[in-house]
C-alpha cells in the first residue's frame, strides 16, 4: 500500500480515527535522513497490509508538527487505534522499525 500524505485537514480521519496501527513519518523534502528512511517505510508499507503508512511534510503542516513537538526530523510516531504507542527520531533500519511495530500488534 502506498503511503498517505497527512495534513491538518485529513489528520483526524486518517490517523486519530483509524483502527489498528498507523505509522506517521514527519519529514521534509530537504532532509537527508528523511530521504534515506522513505524507501524503508515504503517497503514496510508494501509488506504489511495491517499497518497504514502516513507522511507529513513539516514545512507544509507546521501546526501538526507542533502538536507532536517535532524538534528533529525524521520523527516517526506509531499509533494504535488513534493513540500514540511509540516513536523515534532519526533514521532506523527496517528490522528496528519492524520490531517496534511487532511490539504493539
Amino acid at each position: 500500500m502506498a503511503h498517505i500524505e497527512i495534513n491538518e485537514t485529513n489528520y483526524q480521519n486518517e490517523v486519530e480515527a483509524a483502527k489498528g496501527l498507523v505509522l506517521l513519518d514527519f519529514y521534509a523534502t530537504w532532509c537527508g535522513p528523511c530521504k534515506m528512511l522513505a524507501p524503508v517505510l515504503d517497503e514496510i508499507g508494501a509488506e504489511l497490509d495491517d499497518v497504514k503508512i502516513c507522511k507529513t511534510d513539516v514545512d507544509e503542516a507546521m501546526a501538526l508538527a507542533g502538536k507532536f513537538n517535532v524538534q528533529s526530523i525524521p520523527t516517526v510516531v506509531l499509533f494504535r487505534d488513534g493513540k500514540v504507542v511509540d516513536s523515534f527520531v532519526g533514521f532506523r533500519a527496517k528490522d528496528q522499525i519492524l520490531a517496534m511495530i511487532e511490539k504493539h500488534r
